[in-house]
């Protein structure tokens, strides 16, 4: 996909799964605010695997669904 999406229009387009982002635009916070889906799926390995396929120049990981109740994020 070539297309710049916001980050509203890919989190509504591909719901509980797993985005790589490329050429992602942030802000401040550096929080992606859009970028172009360069792969999606629930899997997220498969994600990652095609993120070493792939070598983005500049890329960012986004999972668009709810993290466990109990899950720790380490940043």
């Amino acid at each position: 996909m070539e297309e710049v999406l916001p980050i509203a229009q890919i989190e509504a387009q591909f719901d509980s799964e797993w985005i790589l982002v490329g050429d992602p635009q942030t802000n401040e916070a550096l929080e992606v605010q859009s970028g172009k889906v360069l792969w999606h799926s629930k899997d997220r390995d498969e994600v990652y695997r095609k993120a070493v396929e792939l070598r983005p120049r500049r890329s960012a990981m986004l999972y668009t669904g709810k993290m466990p109740k109990d899950t720790a994020v380490v940043l």
